[in-house]
């Protein structure tokens, strides 16, 4: 993988917003990885845990759903299992009435597997909520081990 040159934030069509990584290649050349936002949730009472904050398991379904549709779109396959998720970091929380944005990103692809970033904001204020580095994914076949997926290591 690339190393982060910069970021920036810029509008897409209907006013989604992506989050867009700047990096340098090789030749001191900029290459452009957009981060798009493409679920938006509205938090609710039931979503809230005791301190009436944003419960910490509800977020992670979300993203493990966000992030499995991601990885099949990606691989064209549905026969896939979330492996490991590397440390999750809560930056901030959600109340009742915030809308909430999933943004998932490429990171790399194996042979078997394909890894994601994925990072959850509030809408309103861009303020992350939280951000999971890496989670991976395998592609199993009929019997349930890893299966070759096929597909090119520079996926995007």
């Amino acid at each position: 993988m690339l190393s982060e040159f910069e970021r920036v934030e810029i509008h897409g069509l209907f006013g989604w917003e992506t989050k867009c990584s700047t990096q340098q290649t090789k030749n001191n050349q900029k290459a452009f990885q957009i981060m798009k936002f493409r679920t938006r949730k509205l938090i609710k009472p039931s979503d809230l845990n005791a301190r009436g904050t944003l419960f910490g398991g509800q977020i992670l379904k979300w993203i493990d759903e966000e992030a499995a549709i991601f990885a099949i779109c990606q691989l064209s396959d549905r026969y896939i299992v979330t492996k490991a998720m590397s440390e999750i970091n809560f930056v901030s929380s959600a109340r009742t009435g915030d809308i909430i944005e999933i943004g998932c990103e490429l990171v790399s692809v194996g042979t078997t597997s394909i890894t994601i970033t994925c990072e959850v904001r509030n809408k309103d204020t861009k303020q992350t909520i939280i951000k999971i580095d890496k989670i991976v994914f395998v592609l199993l076949d009929e019997s349930g081990r890893p299966k070759p997926h096929l597909k090119n290591k520079t996926l995007s």
